[in-house]
């Protein structure tokens, strides 16, 4: 007998729902990926912690790396404290060093895991950023915490830097002083406004075509100290005509949580191997990491359309947790987390379990269950069914 419960739809009716997925699929063991795949991973709040969490961040540790391992053991890699871990959402510079720090330490015990971390300017008070000058001093200063444990960068995209810049030009200094410095290649950042809509006219304009000549250029001007860029446009059409224009080596890491699938499996044009296909920093590989791992051992091996086959379906549950206010999508992802029993509640760091809808919730959850994503039925059905009653929903 099929597990069933009582779900509300979009209405606002109430309608029964009976589970109709299969176990997700199991990666193949020993796989390399023919792809670099970054999970950007949640954290995982403490319940218990006597904080006001809308201004403190109180993070459950054991449970938070014990997520890494669990990422690790699937072949993906972890860019760390990066928006989806609520970096500048919740999260601060502090909190988000030691998360680094720890991440950075589990990762030396598994053979060939993969840390990226996030390095930016959210630990200035904005209102006292007056000059580009400020903006180089706030990198400077994470970028040398970071490098002192032995990390690769991920170069943020800096609130404060799109607050005061004047022109492409500011952004060619700042760019060009931190990449100059660098210990090893890092990871560029274009984070688009509708993830934080204090990013809005980044690299100097609101002209995407022209911001992005800007972007090639920085990287164009050093691209031995670019390993690649991320942008998050949720436009697949400018993803590859940028992945096309980046110098030989430079990867594009996909951020698009849309249009993943094809981005990834890449359409093999271009003048250099990486202008054909993308590799991977995604939030939403947090939320579907099973599936991404299988898919893209399947990739490796050959077997294109198992790659779609295993990845496709995901796709809807991913545009649904990452709809308009985009900047929300990490509930849903921690949303998954709880379901699947890598966590024992649904809290995070800020409060933000409260910024999706009971509809919303319900929604993923069908999708979660039509791409084959619920790792334990009976206790996903549980857990929705507690949430469920919260909201004064029985049955």
């Amino acid at each position: 007998m099929a597990l069933a419960l009582t779900l509300p739809t979009a209405s606002g009716a109430l309608a029964p729902y009976a589970l109709r997925g299969t176990a997700p699929v199991k990666p193949d063991a020993g796989v390399k990926f023919n792809r670099i795949a970054y999970s950007a991973a949640h954290v995982v709040a403490d319940p218990l912690a006597a904080i006001d969490p809308w201004l403190q961040s109180a993070v459950d540790w054991d449970t938070t790396i014990a997520y890494r391992r669990h990422l690790f053991s699937l072949g993906l890699g972890v860019a760390e404290a990066m928006d989806t871990a609520q970096r500048g959402m919740g999260l601060d510079w502090p909190t988000s060093l030691e998360l680094i720090r720890r991440s950075l330490d589990a990762a030396r015990d598994v053979p060939g895991a993969l840390v990226a971390s996030g390095c930016g300017t959210d630990h200035l008070n904005i209102d006292d950023v007056k000059s580009v000058d400020d903006v180089i001093r706030g990198y400077e200063e994470q970028m040398a915490a970071i490098e002192a444990l032995g990390g690769k960068l991920i170069v943020m995209a800096s609130r404060a830097l799109a607050r005061v810049a004047n022109s492409p030009a500011d952004y060619e200094r700042v760019y060009d002083r931190i990449l100059r410095q660098a210990k090893q290649p890092v990871v560029l950042h274009w984070l688009g406004d509708m993830f934080d809509p204090a990013l809005a006219g980044y690299w100097g304009t609101k002209d995407i075509d022209a911001a992005m000549d800007t972007a090639v250029g920085i990287i164009a001007a050093h691209p031995d100290k670019v390993d690649g860029i991320k942008i998050s446009l949720l436009d697949k059409d400018k993803e590859i005509a940028m992945r096309r224009r980046l110098p030989a080596g430079v990867r594009m890491y996909t951020g698009d949580d849309f249009n993943y699938a094809e981005l990834i499996a890449g359409d093999g044009f271009g003048d250099e191997p990486t202008h054909g296909k993308s590799d991977a920093l995604l939030g939403i590989f947090d939320a579907i990491a099973p599936a991404a791992s299988a898919a893209l051992g399947a990739l490796a091996q050959g077997h294109t359309a198992k790659f779609h086959a295993i990845l496709g379906p995901t796709v809807p549950l991913s545009r649904h947790i990452f709809a308009a206010p985009t900047r929300f999508y990490k509930t849903g992802v921690v949303f998954m987390a709880w379901l699947n029993g890598h966590q024992k509640h649904f809290t995070m760091v800020g409060g933000q379990q409260s910024t999706r809808s009971l509809p919303h919730f319900a929604e993923l959850f069908r999708l979660a269950d039509a791409a084959n994503l619920l790792e334990q039925p009976e206790l996903a059905v549980r857990r929705m069914k507690t949430l469920l009653a919260l909201h004064g929903v029985e049955g």
